[in-house]
């Protein structure tokens, strides 16, 4: 190809990336280098896009493609002038839309991204993390020192044909593109992009390592990518396409490979992990539609992003309609990746209508049962596996315990909790939480916190491992919300350990029977069955110095290490949800906590001893409240009052 040396128009003023895209750029160079193949099928992914995007506008609007029907993809290289070109035949791009697409970070991430991209150790960490998030057309300056978009927008005039240009340092510019600039693109539409390939990147100037990367990263393009320029490929009547440009989805999952199902993850991902779960296949009878859906090893980075939008991608009829449907999947399963491929939506369909139409419910119904059904093989057949996918996306997936009562019993299945069985080791199930019940048992226990390390040595476990009875731990913010609607399970009901009393004797087998005679026997056991007077002596003193501070003191029967703990009444909501609540939605119940004392502790019995006037007993009281409000995770009403209390305390002691 000749070099240009046509007169052009003057370029307009240089305009700046958004700082996102500086720093982006500047990460990508460095942390994606050791594998820049990636580039090219970013490129090639975002002309298939473009093409399937005119191919729906074109069902409204025929005129659009009129002039060239048949949709392609195109990549060349010049070894004079050192170049690679990407050509499609697609929607194109107006000037306001190409400063928009490549000028700023809006259609490649936020500003959070830039930050933890930042602070990941180590290049392997940094390339799957970024390869996950997706780099787009950013890649392509890990090859290249200086880029060139020419774009023509379908159905414009030439005179609307604009370049865009950078060298990826000082900004861009774009400005009307000549008549030899135009004579890049295919036909009248479209978008080519000109890469300047670096020294060290000469390998994109062979036809050889274009045509593998392509069969490597891009083979289920459903739109034909040819090795050859535009207007080659036009003239040669036996052209042939170097990607096999089959709809994956469309074929059985009995005929297609675990390395297709891996390469084709990675095209439409844009992600360099490994899928953990693959779901394919083709729904018949009421309904027929086709999919072909992932589950992620890696949590994309905008996994709790208020919108909760998925990127499940619909066609009809193996055509193109959007990706970006609301209701075509269930907030709680954005997390997946692929596509929907339906048989009975009509082509003509508006995006607007689809929001609402009863086949796309139908369809997401049947999608999440299916999906349920291959997560509940997947914890069987793999427990690690299933273990990692659950430490990923286990909170997103259960939001549908809240949002969608139709699936629930099969997301209990699937649902997975750490417990004190195994120490809180290894993730376990409901259905093997209630298989190993205590006969005396008819509660599911829990106990919820903001994370398992905290919650793992709090002092309401301590009766409970005494008797080994299991504790399902629930450090989700999600968890105390679902609780609110789902009660029980299989009519075991839940229930929290730190709200209301517990009774310990009926967890220990005994009758009512057995409590009256183990009181009267010789009249001797008080100190087990009956609190001692000098026990009553300081229950009442703490209640009416913490009058203001709690509901109420009583004797714990779930204590057997710590002093004391807090707990909330029968009537109230649960400790860690009304934190939530409050911290959320500025919650105030005015309900007080009960706090809880363990008579067999030998402060306690100190305390019980002093003579109830003694000052060192308001002191204590008050140190050992703010000692239950630390452990449990709540702000004290006065630090300094607290520092001053343990200074004197300790200077008594010493």
């Amino acid at each position: 190809m000749s070099t240009e040396k046509e007169v052009r128009e003057p370029t307009e003023k240089q305009q700046d990336f958004s700082a996102d895209v500086s720093r982006l750029l500047k990460i990508v160079t460095h942390a994606l280098y050791t594998n820049h193949d990636v580039f090219l099928r970013e490129l090639i992914s975002n002309s298939a896009d473009a093409c399937d995007r005119l191919r729906y506008d074109s069902i409204a609007n025929p005129e659009l493609i009129k002039d060239n029907p048949d949709f392609r993809i195109c990549t060349y290289n010049d070894t004079t002038a050192r170049t690679l070109t990407v050509v499609d035949n697609g929607i194109g791009m107006s000037k306001d839309e190409l400063a928009d697409n490549l000028g700023t970070i809006a259609k490649s991430g936020t500003a959070a991204l830039m930050e933890q991209m930042e602070q990941i150790n180590g290049d392997k960490d940094k390339l799957k993390l970024i390869g996950q998030f997706g780099v787009g057309f950013y890649a392509s300056f890990m090859i290249a020192d200086k880029i060139q978009v020419v774009s023509r927008k379908a159905g414009t005039a030439s005179n609307e044909t604009w370049l865009w240009e950078s060298n990826g340092h000082d900004g861009f510019t774009i400005r009307k593109a000549s008549k030899l600039e135009m004579a890049r693109l295919d036909g009248k539409r479209g978008t080519a992009i000109t890469l300047s390939i670096k020294d060290d990147a000469s390998e994109f100037l062979l036809d050889q390592k274009i045509e593998m990367t392509v069969k490597e990263y891009s083979d289920h393009i459903s739109v034909p990518i040819f090795l050859g320029a535009p207007s080659i490929i036009a003239q040669d009547k036996d052209a042939k396409p170097i990607n096999s440009t089959v709809a994956l989805w469309m074929r059985s999952n009995k005929d297609v490979t675990k390395e297709e199902y891996e390469a084709f993850y990675k095209n439409i991902s844009g992600g360099f992990d490994e899928q953990i779960m693959t779901s394919h296949w083709k729904a018949e009878g009421t309904i027929e539609f086709s999919a072909l859906l992932f589950a992620p090893t890696l949590r994309p980075w905008d996994l709790f992003d208020p919108s909760r939008r998925n990127f499940v991608k619909l066609y009809v009829r193996r055509v193109f309609i959007t990706d970006n449907l609301e209701t075509l999947m269930y907030p709680w399963l954005r997390f997946m990746r692929g596509i929907i491929d339906s048989e009975d939506l009509p082509l003509n369909i508006s995006r607007e209508s689809l929001q609402h139409n009863p086949t796309i419910e139908k369809i997401r119904s049947a999608v999440a049962r299916h999906i349920l059904s291959d997560l509940d093989k997947l914890s069987r057949n793999d427990p690690a596996a299933y273990a990692t996918f659950w430490g990923q996306f286990g909170p997103a997936l259960k939001e549908g315990l809240y949002d969608a009562t139709e699936h629930r019993p099969a997301l209990l299945k699937v649902c997975r909790f750490y417990s004190t069985n195994d120490e809180g080791k290894s993730l376990t199930s409901l259905a093997d939480y209630v298989e190993r019940m205590k006969d005396s048992q008819n509660k599911i226990y829990y106990l919820s916190g903001e994370s398992l390390e905290n919650i793992k040595n709090s002092p309401q476990l301590e009766g409970f491992k005494s008797r080994n009875i299991e504790v399902l731990f629930f450090t989700d913010t999600i968890d105390d919300f679902w609780l609110q609607s789902i009660l029980d399970y299989k009519d075991i009901p839940f229930q929290s350990i730190t709200k209301g009393d517990v009774d310990f004797d009926a967890l220990d087998g005994k009758t009512n029977n057995q409590e009256n005679t183990d009181n009267t026997d010789d009249g001797k056991d008080g100190k087990e069955n009956n609190i001692d007077s000098n026990i009553s002596s300081l229950i009442t003193k703490m209640q009416e110095l913490l009058k203001d501070n709690v509901h109420n003191v009583r004797q714990s029967k779930r204590l057997t290490d710590s002093p004391v703990c807090l707990v909330a009444p029968d009537s109230g909501v649960d400790m860690y949800m009304e934190r939530v609540l409050r911290l959320h939605q500025k919650y105030d119940s005015g309900t007080k906590p009960v706090l809880e004392i363990n008579s067999d502790h030998v402060l306690i019995k100190r305390m019980a001893e002093l003579n109830a006037k003694d000052e060192d007993i308001k002191d204590a009281t008050m140190l050992l409240l703010d000692q239950a409000k630390i452990i449990q995770g709540e702000p004290i009403d006065n630090p300094g009052n607290f520092a001053q209390r343990m200074s004197d305390f300790m200077n008594r002691a010493l």
